[in-house]
């Protein structure tokens, strides 16, 4: 291919404007994240009842995703579509796994990659390029079923392109959980982070240790909003059965997507330790933590046998998920915001004191994070020797962190830049740039009650995850997540409203180039976005529309919204 027949994407919007006749479709080029390289001309290629060929020479999963595309195309326009090669998939062993190139002619189309990934991400890009109701189950005969005359040669910027789902503080159901990956693949998104240990529940059946889900699974209460006192008395919880994880890997995997776990550890861990009390300082009783916070009570590092169970539940673990990467947390241990005045228990601990001193570590205010360095280490190591990586929050980074770590950086983007520079890998998640559980808008007394902060779409599209890094380091950042904690979101509506269309942005920062980023062009493709999210049954945010809230209120005019700040600060 030449270069003169690939151009950027602001050259493309262009010459679209440029074709003396429009388009057929004229939503046809509102693809989320936009494609790198793109050149569009003039006329149309018809898919309703077309004839596909898919080379056999592709891998059943590849078939499987293009059977998929085929699948939701004759539902959505009525008709079947034929044998032939009027639409073709072909292997193209020369591109890279994620990559692929669409050819559109009047007469034919042609679509080309190497693998799953390549072959789902081509998919979706033909998906966004027709009528939305190809994402619903309804039949539209007279959409509009052509696709424009294009060329397209497309791959992501970032290796990892990551979403964070917390059913620790919510649980979410195995349908919920799938909707959230099939949005995820709408928008080219290829790792989920599944939050599955923290304080307020435990929800990953451990067969070594049913107690994590027979007690650790369940709270008695849950606080209501921020009155820290209260209790709303109804027993809350639930859990993922080992077959229930797999079918969700499985789901994940078809669509081009790697589920990494995270157990929390050493810190976030009082659900397990209901369920176990003989694995902490204290030896308890505890009891799973109706509250939101940090906790004071973690493992205990001096007990020998917090490792046997560590090692136990990552021995289950790994059969379940197959992922390079596992998520170790280590964030927040020595936090205890909601449990002021108290010692921090490794602080007191005669087992703790005993395996510092084994260990040489001096008494001193870092002693303690080299006593979490051995614990992480010894995590580490033993997940090294089953062929796995670990992952763990920027606070690993504190004291001696023992190389092969991967950082996640979520205190700011300082982490990350640390742990680039001293030659570890980073995933950029920095909480005032990629926490969605943020307020959207700042008129909070439209939206859902949230934990704080606010995050505008325009913000989160604003990021970019190269600043303030030296010159060479940036070979260090696998890539950018964000994260959706649940403690103030309990409904699939509130939590796909939270998501939504912040995710889209953030999809864009993962997947273009930087330079070809342009946000009056995301926001113009967002009508497209919406309609899509509806023939899914996807609820979303329209703030970036001027409605806010969860039944879309109008916004405040400036001024209202001067005064209505002046009146109500913000709680962070």
């Amino acid at each position: 291919m030449t270069m003169k027949r690939i151009f950027p994407i602001f050259a493309a919007v262009a010459l679209l404007a440029a074709c003396s006749q429009p388009l057929p479709n004229p939503e046809a080029f509102s693809v989320i994240p936009c494609p790198n390289e793109v050149s569009l001309s003039e006329g149309a290629f018809n898919v309703k009842g077309v004839a596909i060929a898919i080379d056999p020479a592709l891998d059943e999963a590849s078939q499987a995703a293009v059977r998929r595309f085929v699948s939701a195309l004759e539902t959505a326009s009525g008709v079947k579509t034929k044998s032939g090669k009027a639409l073709s998939f072909v292997l193209n062993a020369n591109l890279a796994p994620e990559q692929y190139v669409i050819d559109i002619q009047p007469k034919a189309a042609h679509v080309e990659a190497s693998a799953l990934n390549g072959f789902v991400y081509a998919c979706e890009t033909l998906k966004q390029m027709l009528p939305a109701a190809i994402y619903g189950s309804t039949v539209q005969a007279d959409a509009g079923w052509v696709l424009p005359c294009a060329h397209i040669e497309d791959q992501p910027r970032f290796a990892y392109r990551g979403m964070h789902m917390d059913p620790s503080r919510h649980f979410w159901t195995i349908e919920e959980t799938k909707r959230y990956l099939d949005v995820m693949t709408a928008y080219k998104l290829n790792r989920l982070h599944w939050h599955l240990t923290d304080d307020q529940g435990w929800r990953m059946e451990v067969k070594a240790y049913p107690r994590l889900t027979e007690v650790g699974a369940w709270r008695n209460g849950t606080v209501i909003k921020k009155d820290w006192g209260s209790n709303d008395g109804i027993r809350y919880g639930g859990f993922y059965t080992q077959e229930q994880m797999k079918e969700i890997v499985a789901y994940a995997a078809e669509r081009g997507i790697t589920v990494i776990p995270e157990v929390d550890l050493p810190g976030h861990m009082v659900a397990a330790l209901a369920a176990y009390p003989g694995l902490g300082c204290t030896g308890g009783p505890y009891e799973v933590w109706t509250r939101w916070g940090v906790a004071k009570d973690i493992l205990c590092a001096g007990n020998d046998e917090i490792f046997t169970f560590l090692e136990k539940v990552f021995d289950e673990l790994m059969d379940i998920f197959p992922s390079e990467y596992i998520h170790i947390g280590g964030d927040e241990c020595f936090n205890g915001d909601a449990e002021p005045g108290r010692p921090d228990p490794w602080d007191v601990c005669p087992k703790c004191a005993a395996k510092m001193k084994e260990l040489g570590i001096k008494k001193g205010p870092m002693a303690k994070h080299y006593l979490q360095n051995y614990v992480t280490a010894r995590m580490q190591d033993f997940l090294n020797s089953k062929g796995r990586k670990i992952i763990g929050w920027d606070e690993i980074l504190e004291g001696n962190l023992a190389p092969g770590a991967t950082v996640m950086s979520w205190r700011g983007v300082e982490g990350g830049i640390k742990a680039a520079e001293k030659g570890f890998d980073a995933i950029m998640t920095p909480s005032g740039l990629c926490y969605f559980d943020y307020y959207q808008s700042q008129e909070r007394d439209k939206e859902p009650f949230g934990i704080g902060g606010h995050l505008p779409l325009e913000k989160v599209y604003g990021y970019e995850p190269f600043d303030g890094l030296k010159p060479g380091t940036e070979k260090h950042i696998l890539g950018v997540q964000a994260n959706l904690w649940t403690e103030y979101i309990a409904t699939p509506e509130h939590l796909e409203y939270m998501l939504l269309p912040r995710m889209c942005a953030l999809s864009e920062i993962q997947w273009c180039a930087a330079d070809k980023k342009d946000y009056a062009r995301f926001d113009a493709s967002l009508d497209h976005t919406f309609k899509m999210l509806d023939a899914m049954g996807v609820n979303y945010s329209l703030d970036c529309r001027g409605l806010v809230g969860l039944d879309r209120q109008p916004a405040r005019t400036p001024h209202q919204l001067k005064k209505y700040l002046e009146e109500n600060p913000r709680n962070w």
